[in-house]
């Protein structure tokens, strides 16, 4: 899904901090990044990274979003990671034996935006690609996030999974709400042009002997009626049916090339 216009300068807002517990594989710390820089994240927070940091193979996943990657830090323990945090998620899709609430994404949003707009820092955890988060981890968060996923097949890559909770994220502001482009569509004809529009194809159809049963003619019409209403056309678009019209319409006028001519034959000839 391309798109990226790097004449847009990347401004750096308040948003939550994406902490990752010991990734093992750089191709992850890098999709995330990438997926944090969709949705407006920047604050990346590594927690014992198995290969190290920096990370070329991180970097190359990365795709450029290197505002995320300059800023990433990295912490020897959770505890260090989330020390000025003031709201700490914990995302799992496993349920803990433990008296720790669950909700789900939108809610951890808001609530995390209600703490940014405060001044006050929040954050998510995210676990190891083959086990997670450890118990002693989610017990350090205020709460934990799940995902409406299936449950005989509920775990997530880490970057998805960081992908999916940035983009809630966003939502939470009046720029995620908005769609990036969209918005230049030409208004829909005047209800006049399409008038005129049925009673061309209308009057087509009637000569052509379309009507083969003049007592269906009414609900063929409001069918037809129907359906070119439903399409919501510009006044460019009505000119160009009509121009199809018009072209079928004088078919009968213009010689075929493709029709085979039928052979002279010669007088006595068999």
């Amino acid at each position: 899904m391309a798109g990226t216009d790097s004449s847009i300068p990347v401004t750096l807002a308040p948003s939550p901090a994406i902490i990752l517990c010991e990734p093992q594989l750089g191709e992850n710390i890098g999709a995330a990044a990438r997926a944090m820089a969709n949705f407006g994240l920047w604050d990346l927070r590594l927690v014992r990274p198995r290969d190290g940091w920096p990370n070329e193979k991180a970097i190359a996943a990365a795709s450029r979003a290197d505002h995320v990657l300059e800023r990433i830090r990295v912490f020897a323990t959770l505890e260090e990671a989330i020390s000025d945090l003031k709201l700490v998620y914990a995302t799992t899709a496993r349920s803990r034996d433990m008296q720790k609430e669950v909700i789900g994404p939108e809610e951890a949003s808001a609530n995390m935006a209600a703490q940014i707009m405060g001044g006050n820092g929040a954050g998510l955890l995210f676990g190891r690609e083959r086990w997670g988060l450890l118990n002693h981890e989610v017990a350090l968060a205020d709460a934990i996030v799940t995902l409406p996923v299936e449950p005989a097949f509920a775990s997530l890559n880490i970057a998805q999974a960081v992908l999916l909770m940035s983009y809630e994220w966003r939502r939470t502001s009046a720029e995620g709400r908005a769609l990036p482009f969209g918005s230049g569509l030409d208004e829909t004809a005047p209800r006049s042009e399409l008038a005129g529009l049925f009673e061309h194809l209308e009057g087509v159809l009637d000569q052509s002997g379309f009507f083969t049963t003049p007592d269906k003619r009414p609900s063929v019409i409001n069918n037809l009626r129907t359906a070119l209403t439903r399409g919501r056309f510009t006044s460019q678009e009505i000119r160009t049916l009509r121009g199809v019209i018009s072209s079928i319409d004088r078919r009968h006028e213009r010689p075929n090339p493709n029709r085979v001519k039928p052979a002279v034959r010669e007088p006595g000839e068999k």
